[in-house]
């Protein structure tokens, strides 16, 4: 889990808006999505690894993932969140 001074430290690399720690049920999603290969970064490489966690930007529209407790805050490496389904 994520430090609750550094959540109020850390903001979005490219908007500055805050991040909240993503819930369970959306990493479950992510996580179900990932294993049957559906799931793209936002430099649009395929994410191929579970996720443990992540922090949902401000906006809801993208996650960065958490790797060994630690917030990954590349804009070529967020999730994308709302993706429009019939474009996959």
């Amino acid at each position: 889990m994520i430090d609750k001074e550094l959540l109020e430290i850390i903001r979005c690399p490219e908007t500055k808006q805050k991040l909240a720690p993503a819930d369970d049920k959306q990493i479950a999603d992510l996580n179900a999505a990932i294993e049957k290969g559906e799931i793209k970064d936002r430099g649009g490489e395929a994410v191929k690894d579970k996720i443990d966690g992540g922090l949902v930007r401000e906006d809801g529209k993208f996650l960065y993932l958490i790797r060994n407790n630690v917030p990954v805050l590349l804009v070529d490496e967020a999730i994308p969140l709302e993706e429009d389904p019939k474009e996959s």
